[in-house]
C-alpha cells in the first residue's frame, strides 16, 4: 500500500496556504473606487507615453483644450469600463485555475470511463490512478459550486449578459444581439445547469469508483455494472461538457459563437488530462508504488499525449482558419482582440501546445523515456493552462490583463488541493484493480520494438 508521506501532505498545504494569501492579496489589491481606477489608467498612461507630451506645441495645447469638454464623458465611461476589468481580474484569475483542474479532473475521468466501456485491456493497471485523479473532482466541484452562486449573486462582473438592464428593451443598456439569445442566456438557467453539470458529474463518479474497490474482489456482475455505469457517463458528458463550454467560457463573449468551440474546449482539457495522468503514473512508479506498470504503459500515455496535441491543433486552425476565411465581422472581433491584446500568449500556446510536443514525442523511442514525458508533459501543462487563459481573459478584463500574484496564487492553490485530493485517495486502497478480468492482460501488456529500461523482459 502507498503512504502519503508527511512532505508531500505538507506540500499541499503550503501551497494552498500560498494560493489563499496571494488570492487574498489580490482582492484586496484591486480598486475600490472609480477615482482609484483613474488613478491607475493615467499612471499606466504615462508609462505607455512617457514624456512625449511635453512636446506638445501651444497651438496644440489649445486644440486639447478645446476638445476636452467631449472627450469627459468619454474618458469617464472608458474608466468605468476599465474600472470593472480590474474588479474583475482577481476572480478571472480564480475562475482560469479553477476551471483548468476541473476541466482536467473531469476528462481523466470521461477517458477512464472510456477505458472500461471499449474493454480495453491495457490500461487496467493505471484505474487506480485515474480514479485517485478523479478525487479532485469532488474537491474543486465544491468550489466551482460557491463560484456560481456567488456569480449568480452579482458578486462579479465576468459574465456581460448578466449585467443590468441588458435584456429591457426600454434600457440604455439593452443588448439585441443578447436578448435574442434569452432562451439559453438567463440567469435562473444558467444557475441550475451548472449545478446539474456538477451534480451528474461528481454522482456517477461517486459510484463507479465505490464500485470499482468492491469489485476487488472478482464480481463479474460488478464489472457488467461498471460497464453500465461508463457508458451512461461517457453519453452524459458528451452532452454536459458541451454546455458546460458554452455556458462558462463562450458565455464571456456573448455576442461570440463557434459550433466547434465544445470540441476545442474538450481537446484543451483531454491532453491535459492524459499529461496530468502520465505525469502522476510516472512519480507514482518511481516510489514503487505502481509494480505492474511498464515502459509500454508510459509509451501508450505518451501516444495519446502526442496524438491529442496533433488533434487540438486541428481543431485550432480550422476554428481560426474557417473564420479568418469568412471575414465576418461578428465572428473575427473574437480573434482580432486577442491579435491585438494578446498576441504573445494566443500565438506562444501554439509552440507549446504544438511544436514542443511534436519535437519530444514524435519518436517512438521517446516517449519510453520518463524525463523526455515529464518535460514534454509539463510545456503541455503550462501550453494549455494559457490556452484558457486566452479564452476568458479578454472577455473579462480586456487589456488590463498581466501574471501576477493573483494569476500565481489561483494555480498554487488548486495545485495542491489537487495533490492532496489525488495522493490522499490513492493511499486509501489498493493500487491494482485485482477484480478486472482484463488485469492480467495489463500485466503483460508489451511493445516488443521499444528499449525497456530498468525491466527483466523476460518477466513479459
Amino acid at each position: 500500500m502507498y503512504q502519503f508521506s508527511g512532505k508531500l501532505k505538507m506540500l499541499a498545504i503550503i501551497l494552498m496556504a500560498l494560493g489563499l494569501l496571494g488570492t487574498g492579496i489580490s482582492f484586496m489589491s484591486a480598486p475600490k473606487t472609480l477615482e482609484e481606477a483613474k488613478e491607475i489608467l493615467a499612471k499606466q498612461n504615462d508609462a505607455h507615453h512617457g514624456g512625449h507630451g511635453e512636446a506638445a506645441s501651444h497651438g496644440e495645447a489649445k486644440e486639447a483644450h478645446a476638445t476636452a469638454a467631449h472627450g469627459e464623458s468619454h474618458d469617464d465611461a472608458h474608466a468605468e469600463h476599465a474600472f470593472h476589468q480590474m474588479q474583475n481580474r482577481p476572480w478571472s484569475a480564480v475562475f482560469v485555475a479553477m476551471l483548468f483542474f476541473l476541466g482536467v479532473s473531469l476528462l481523466v475521468m470521461a477517458f477512464y470511463a472510456a477505458q472500461r466501456v471499449a474493454q480495453s485491456g491495457w490500461s487496467v493497471v493505471l484505474f487506480r490512478v485515474m480514479e485517485a485523479i478523479t478525487n479532485n473532482l469532488h474537491f474543486v466541484s465544491i468550489f466551482m459550486l460557491v463560484f456560481i452562486i456567488a456569480t449568480a449573486m452579482h458578486m462579479n462582473h465576468l459574465f456581460p449578459w448578466m449585467g443590468e438592464g441588458v435584456f429591457d428593451p426600454k434600457s440604455p443598456n439593452y443588448d439585441p444581439i443578447v436578448d435574442a439569445k434569452a432562451w439559453w442566456m438567463n440567469l435562473p438557467g444558467w444557475t441550475i445547469r451548472g449545478i446539474v453539470y456538477l451534480a451528474i458529474w461528481n454522482g456517477l463518479r461517486f459510484i463507479i469508483r465505490r464500485k470499482s474497490i468492491e469489485q476487488d474482489n472478482g464480481d463479474l456482475k460488478l464489472h457488467k455494472n461498471l460497464y453500465n455505469l461508463s457508458v451512461a457517463f461517457v453519453v452524459t458528458f458528451m452532452v454536459t461538457e458541451s454546455m458546460m463550454s458554452w455556458d462558462w467560457i463562450m458565455g464571456i463573449d456573448p455576442h461570440w459563437f463557434s459550433t466547434l468551440f465544445g470540441w476545442y474546449v474538450l481537446a484543451t482539457f483531454l491532453v491535459s488530462a492524459l499529461t496530468i495522468t502520465a505525469l502522476v503514473t510516472i512519480y507514482l512508479r518511481s516510489k514503487g508504488a505502481l509494480p505492474l506498470v511498464n515502459d509500454s504503459h508510459i509509451h501508450d500515455l505518451a501516444k495519446f499525449m502526442f496524438g491529442f496535441s496533433v488533434f487540438w491543433t486541428y481543431l485550432w486552425f480550422a476554428q481560426f482558419m474557417l473564420i479568418w476565411y469568412a471575414d465576418m465581422p461578428e465572428e473575427t472581433t473574437y480573434f482580432v482582440q486577442r491579435f491585438n491584446e494578446y498576441k504573445l500568449p494566443f500565438l506562444g500556446m501554439v509552440v507549446l501546445n504544438f511544436i514542443f510536443p511534436v519535437l519530444l514525442l514524435l519518436n517512438s523511442d521517446f516517449k519510453s523515456i520518463p524525463w523526455f514525458v515529464v518535460l514534454g508533459g509539463i510545456a503541455i501543462l503550462i501550453g494549455h493552462y494559457v490556452d484558457l487563459f486566452v479564452m476568458i481573459m479578454p472577455g473579462t478584463v480586456g487589456g488590463q490583463w498581466g501574471f501576477g500574484i493573483g494569476e500565481l496564487s489561483g494555480i498554487l492553490f488548486f495545485a495542491g488541493l489537487f495533490i492532496y485530493a489525488t495522493f490522499s485517495a490513492f493511499a486509501r486502497v489498493n493500487p491494482v484493480a485485482k477484480g478486472n478480468p482484463f488485469l492480467h492482460e495489463s500485466e503483460t501488456f508489451h511493445y516488443y520494438n521499444i528499449q525497456h529500461r530498468g525491466e527483466d523482459n523476460s518477466h513479459h
